[in-house]
This record gives structure tokens, sequence and C-alpha cells, in this order.
């Protein structure tokens, strides 16, 4: 296996030299500023009639006009951000667009301003898995996907000053600050694609390809007549087979497959999904081709570590990819790094366990850390150390000498600003933008220089359940549940509505079951939009019941018990 040491491809860099302090004061690698660059906002005529908006926001807006009008492939984040890029539209074309492309969930949300623009609804094409990949990410794990995006993406760096944002390494920014207040504007596919698909959409050609890639249900659309290829599996940067924020297991085996299916085709032109458009210089299938030669590398490595009896840890310090793929933009660690992915595809292999005999029953990680800092000498030894692995640039073992301090019971403000200060140190020496802004908004966050408090928790929002239905709500208290609150509970209750509407639920074996309420113990009687208030916390149903706008048949006081099992505010007495 490749040692580590001898190529350059490295989370992080051992040498403060690679640090600078950028224009507004932020500390950086050097390298990072490279993908600024190349992020930066431009309108690319890619051929005639081909057009490409890059620096807009996280992700690009691609125009392709045909004889029947434009289609529109991705909307961004918002209304704000897809009316700019309409705007550049406009310099180069009048005709209307006639259509709009997802090429996955991610970036939809400005759907309203084509409408807008269109004078009513144009058609809107997209994989059959975006409505569910919506809802998954918006509803039980809502607070965690959302958590995650504000850590990897700096959300809540400031813009200014040692901690301020540089870009997120896929775009200069989550969201471009020029279209606050960031109006949402989806519009739910109304021609769902599985791909396979061949077909004439405003008079060109299009062949669909389904390619999983960071979700499943990206997919990749190839204008046969234009040479041009939409996609979202070529980045412009090494693929993050692994998300820092948390994500499902992105399986590299089926992007080699989009990824040879991409190359086959000879494109002349390749548009991403994010970065600057590609078009052949006699250099590109070669580049195409180590870039997915990246993705196999890191696979079979990690296969070859496994097979050869290698645990996670051992696999992440010993394998690294060739330092030939530093040379291209394409293969570098401008947004995650190779370590992670090799984890993740471990992981994704076999689970967590990796055969390492301390794996199987570790302490818990607060008792763990207080025997280490006891069996080191104490807190004060251990800071010591922290003081002089820093001091050596050794800033692994100072980033686990300071989780000791900080994980204990007992840690004060110096052991969390101790990992602070590490953190900050791994984020000003690394050229990928996850690492960075992930370390910093935690640093932030163990200092209080920003309050995250907010994410550690499910906290349900009114206007949103109510343009759901109650049954979706209902179902979603089941991850709000204690166990230990609900202990020796079997209770089945209806929600009934003035509309004659019903749903249920059914608290057993300390957990909780959404049903149709039928055959229940017992029966709330409420408006729909009380209960949505009363699961966000902003009424509670003792208040309701007090005041008559709700009513219980059954045992009352037994109702507001069961209840209280629940994490939601709007339920306790």
């Amino acid at each position: 296996m490749a040692d580590p040491a001898a190529s350059i491809h490295r989370s992080f860099s051992s040498d403060p030299a690679v640090t600078v302090t950028e224009s507004a004061g932020q500390r950086v690698h050097r390298r990072a500023l490279e993908q600024s660059e190349r992020l930066q906002r431009r309108f690319y005529t890619v051929r005639p009639g081909v057009w490409c908006l890059v620096g807009n926001g996280l992700s690009n807006q691609t125009f392709i006009e045909g004889p029947g009008g434009v289609i529109a492939i991705d909307t961004g984040e918002s209304v704000e951000e897809m009316r700019a890029a309409l705007a550049e539209l406009r310099t180069v074309t009048a005709a209307p667009v006639v259509a709009v492309i997802y090429t996955h969930f991610h970036y939809l949300a400005g759907t309203r301003a084509v409408f807008e623009a269109a004078g009513g609804p144009v058609p809107v094409h997209g994989h059959e898995r975006i409505p569910l990949n919506l809802a998954r990410t918006g509803a039980e794990i809502g607070p965690a996907y959302a958590s995650g995006l504000i850590h990897q993406f700096g959300i809540r760096l400031p813009e200014e000053g040692p901690d301020g944002q540089v870009n997120v390494g896929l775009g200069l920014r989550f969201r471009n600050p020029e279209h606050a207040p960031f109006t949402p504007g989806y519009v739910p596919p109304t021609v769902f694609w599985r791909g396979g698909e061949d077909l004439v959409l405003a008079g060109l050609r299009l062949q669909v390809t389904h390619a999983p890639s960071d979700s499943d249900d990206s997919l990749t659309l190839w204008f046969p007549d234009l040479g041009v290829c939409v996609h979202n599996i070529l980045w412009p940067t090494l693929f993050n087979i692994f998300a820092i924020r948390g994500e499902a297991y992105r399986d590299p085996q089926g992007l080699l497959t989009g990824l040879d299916h991409v190359i086959s085709l000879g494109a002349q032109h390749l548009v991403g999904t994010h970065g600057p458009p590609l078009s052949d210089d006699g250099t590109l299938r070669d580049r195409a081709i180590r870039y997915r030669d990246s993705i196999q590398f890191l696979w079979d490595q990690t296969v070859r570590g496994m097979n050869n009896g290698l645990t996670a840890d051992q696999m992440a310090h010993s394998i690294a990819l060739p330092a030939a793929c530093d040379a291209d933009y394409l293969t570098s660690e401008f947004y995650g790094v190779a370590e992670h992915h090799v984890r993740q595809i471990a992981a994704g292999i076999r689970g967590w366990f990796d055969g390492d005999p301390g794996k199987l029953f570790p302490l818990a990680p607060a008792d763990r850390a207080a025997r280490l800092v006891d069996g080191f000498g104490g807190a004060e030894a251990v800071r010591a150390r922290v003081a002089a692995a820093r001091q050596d640039n050794d800033l692994r073992w100072a980033l686990e000498l300071a989780g000791w301090l900080a994980d204990r019971p007992e840690a004060v403000d110096e052991d969390r600003q101790a990992q602070a200060d590490v953190l900050r140190d791994i984020a000003a020496r690394t050229t990928a933008a996850n690492i960075r802004n992930w370390c910093l908004t935690k640093a932030r966050d163990l200092d209080g220089s920003t309050d995250l408090s907010r994410l550690r928790g499910h906290r349900l929002r009114a206007a949103t359940l109510r343009a759901g239905t109650p049954a979706a709500a209902l179902n979603l208290l089941r991850v709000l549940l204690d166990p230990d609150r609900a202990a020796g509970i079997d209770l089945h209750l209806a929600f009934v509505f003035p509309d004659g509407g019903r749903a249920g639920l059914h608290l057993r074996n300390s957990v909780s079951v959404a049903t149709d309420g039928e055959g229940a113990r017992a029966t709330v009687r409420i408006a729909w939009p009380d209960l949505a208030s009363v699961l966000a916390g902003d009424a509670t149903l003792a208040a309701l019941l007090d005041s008559g706008s709700a009513t219980v048949e059954g045992d009352r006081a037994g109702v507001l018990a069961a209840l209280s099992a629940f994490d939601t505010p709007g339920f306790r007495a």
C-alpha cells in the first residue's frame, strides 16, 4: 500500500507555512484559494445555444436552447437565485423557457421563478425518487440533516476574520448572500423519469440515464446533436464518497458505472451541476478517466486492505491517492478527504465493526475520557501535552488529547477552548472546504462564538406541520418518544377533527405507532391547526382542554400522562 508520507495528498498539513491570511482576514490553506478563483461567478457560453452560470450559488444553472424554446436545468436554492440566473439568460436569448429538469433533489428551490417569468407553469422533469428524498431529509432526520449542512457548508461562519468563510468546495457559498431572504420555490416534478428515456424535448433529442451520485435520484442528460452531456457525477474536485454532514452510503461501484457511461459518450462538452463546464481540448477524455480511476483506486485499495486484515483506522492512514491526482483539480481534495472516503467505503461494505477488538464493547465516551486523563496524570498534565503537541505541529495527537479533556463530565471552558484551538489549526491547514468549515463551526460552538444549541433537538414548526397532514405529523412523533418515560404505557389514542378527519397513535412497548385511530381507547377532539400548534410547542394541550377548545373522551389524566412521554413541550402539563 502507498505510504501517505510519500504523497502530497493529506487531509491537512503539519506545516503552518501553508496557511495564509485572505483579504477579509480569513486564515486558510493557500491552495484552498485556488478553488475560490475557479468557482467565481461567470456566465459561460459552452457552445451556441448552451449556457451555464457558475458562482450564482452552490450549484450551477444550465440553459439549453432548442427549436422549441429553452430547457432550464436545476433551479438553485431559492427563487431569488433563479431570478438572477434568468436575468443572465435574457442577455443572450429571448426564447421562452419551456421545460425544467432537475438533475437530482438538491437544487430545485427556485422553480417558481421560472413559472413567474413564463407567466404560468411549464413541465418539470426529474427522477421519481425526488419527492421521497425531500421528505426523508426534511422530516424524521431533519434536525440532524440541518446540523450537518450548517457544519459542512459553514452556514453560521462569519464573513470576515480568521474564521471567515472562504468557499464551500463545490461553490462559493451554500447560499449567495445577495439572494437573501431566500424564498423557497420548489415545484414537484410533473413528469417523472427512471432513467432510460429517449425523447425529444424543446425540439432536441435527449437521452436520460439514471446515474446515482451524491443522491440516488441523479440523472445524466445527453444531447447527442449538440455533443453536450449535463451530469452530476464528475465534480470539480475529488468526488465526495463520504459527506461529513451525514448522508446515505454512496456506492463507488455505481459511480464507476455512471462515469463509464459519461466517458463512453465522447461528449465535446461536459456541463456539471458544480464547477466550470469542460470542453474538449484534447485532454478531456484523459481527465475524465483519471477522475473515474481515482474512485476505483479508493475502492480497490480499501477492499485490498480489508482482505489483508486491516482495520478502518489502519487503512485510513495507509491508503493515499497517487500523487499524480493532485496535478488536476478534478482529483484534488478541495471538498472532502481521501482518508474519510476510505472509512466510508469500509463501513459501506461491511458495517461499523472492522475487526478491532477494542471496538466491540468500548467504554462510554465520558467514562473513557475521564480514565485516560487520569491515566496521563490528570487534567493539567494533559493540557500541557495538548499545548506541546500544537507547538510540535502534531495536530492529530493534539486533537485526540483535547477530546479527552472536553469529553469529561467535569470539563471546563479551558478544555473546550483547547479543543477549539486545535480545530482552528486544522482548519487553517486543509485544502478541503468540508473539513475547514466543519472544524471552524465546531470550534465556534465549543467556545461560544456561535450558539448552535437549537440544533440539538427536534423543533417542529406549526406552519410546516399544517402544510402536511395530521397522519404525517403523528407518525413523526415516533422519533420524539422518550422510551424511559413511555415504559409500561399501552394507550391507543385517536385525534378527531371538526371536518370529520381522524388520525391516531398507539403507545406500546416504548414505541409510538401511527394508526388511523379506529378502535382507540381514548379520543381527543381538536382542530388540526390547534394540534399543529401543540406539536410545535406554541400551545399546550392541557390549556386547550381547560379552555374547551379541545376535549378528551376517556381518561384525561391518563392521556396527558402518556403524551408527556414525547419530547414535545405542548404535551406537557
